[in-house]
C-alpha cells in the first residue's frame, strides 16, 4: 500500500493528518448546503485542506503503518522519508502531482506549494452513502395548464343544468361547515370543563399528600455515617500516546512507570488492532495536547496524538 493511501485511511478517523517533513492535511466538518450554480443539495462532508507549515513528526502516521504493514517503527519512518523525497523530487519537474484520493499538489510561479482537495471522497464516516441530489424548480403556470388540458379532456362533462345547481352545492357546503364549526365549539365547551374539573381534583389530592407528609415523622435509630468520595476525573478528547503493547500486563506496568515520573497516565483499553494503549495525559483542547507532546518528545520519539472520545 502506498503512502498517501494510509494518509487517506487516517483522514476518515483525525482531523490532522501530518506527513513529516512536508506538511499536514487537515480536515474540518461542513454542513450540508444548497449550490446555486449545480443547483444541486450536497450532503454533510469533510473539506480537506493543506497546511505546509506543520511538518514535525508527531508519530501517528508513522504508528499506523508500523501496525498495517507488520514493520517497525524506524523502518516506517524511512518509508515515509522516501515518500517525500519522491513528492519533492516529482513537483521540481512536473510542478505538480496527485494523491489517490485527497488532491492534487503543483507550484506556483512563485514557487508557493498549492493545494486543490478532490470532491469525490467523503471523509465524514456519518454521510457514508449519501450523494448530492440535483435541485429542479417546480413550474406551477406549467402543472396549471397541463391540469386544465386534462379537465377539458375528461369523458364525463358537466351539462349546463349541473353548472347552474353550484349554487345549491355552495349553501349546502356552507351549511355543512357551519354545523361542523358549532359542533366543534360544542366539544371544546365540554373539554375545557372536564379539564378544570381535573386539575381541581387534582389540586386537592395534592394538598392532601401535603398535609400528610408534614405531619408525619420519620426516625432513624441507627443513622449511617458520611462517606466521601474522592474522584479524578479524565477529561478531553486529545491524548498523548504513551505506546501500545500486544499484552495488557505490560501496558499496566508502563502506567505505573509513569505515574511515578509525575504524569497522569492510565490504560485507555485495546484498539481494533488488537494493541493496549497507553496515555501521558488527556486534554480538552489541540493546544494544550500539542504543548505536552512537544514536551515527551525528547524522551520518546514514538508518542504521538490521538483524537478520539473515550
Amino acid at each position: 500500500m502506498t503512502i498517501a493511501t494510509h494518509i487517506s485511511d487516517l483522514l476518515y478517523r483525525y482531523e490532522c493528518v501530518i506527513l513529516p517533513g512536508f506538511g499536514a492535511f487537515l480536515t474540518q466538518k461542513q454542513s450540508a448546503h444548497f449550490d446555486e450554480t449545480a443547483q444541486a443539495f450536497f450532503p454533510p462532508k469533510k473539506q480537506v485542506s493543506f497546511n505546509a507549515q506543520l511538518k514535525k513528526n508527531d508519530g501517528l502516521l508513522a504508528n499506523y503503518i508500523s501496525e498495517i504493514e507488520n514493520i517497525s517503527y524506524p523502518a516506517a519512518v524511512y518509508r515515509i522519508d522516501a515518500f517525500v523525497l519522491d513528492l519533492n523530487t516529482q513537483l521540481e519537474k512536473e510542478r505538480t502531482l496527485c494523491l489517490d484520493n485527497i488532491g492534487s499538489l503543483s507550484l506556483s510561479s512563485e514557487d508557493n506549494l498549492q493545494f486543490e482537495p478532490y470532491t469525490d471522497t467523503n471523509y465524514l464516516t456519518e454521510a457514508f452513502g449519501l450523494s448530492d441530489v440535483k435541485g429542479v424548480a417546480v413550474k406551477r403556470e406549467v402543472y396549471k395548464q397541463q391540469v386544465q388540458e386534462l379537465e377539458e379532456k375528461a369523458e364525463i362533462l358537466f351539462t349546463p343544468e349541473r353548472r347552474n345547481s353550484k349554487s345549491y352545492l355552495k349553501y349546502a357546503a356552507v351549511a355543512i361547515v357551519a354545523l361542523g364549526i358549532g359542533g366543534f365549539a360544542g366539544l371544546n365547551i365540554y373539554s375545557n370543563n372536564v379539564s378544570e374539573h381535573n386539575i381541581a381534583e387534582q389540586q386537592t389530592a395534592e394538598s392532601q399528600l401535603q398535609q400528610k407528609i408534614q405531619q408525619a415523622t420519620f426516625v432513624i435509630d441507627n443513622p449511617l455515617p458520611e462517606i466521601t468520595f474522592t474522584v479524578t476525573k479524565q477529561s478531553g478528547d486529545f491524548h498523548i500516546v504513551a505506546g501500545a503493547f500486544r499484552v495488557e500486563e505490560n501496558a499496566h506496568q508502563k502506567v505505573d512507570e509513569l505515574r511515578a515520573k509525575g504524569f497522569k497516565s492510565r490504560y485507555i483499553g485495546e484498539n481494533k488492532y488488537g494493541l493496549h494503549q497507553v496515555v501521558y495525559s488527556s486534554h480538552v483542547t489541540r493546544t494544550e495536547a500539542l504543548q505536552e507532546l512537544r514536551t515527551v518528545k525528547p524522551s520518546n520519539e514514538g508518542a504521538w496524538l490521538l483524537v478520539q472520545e473515550l
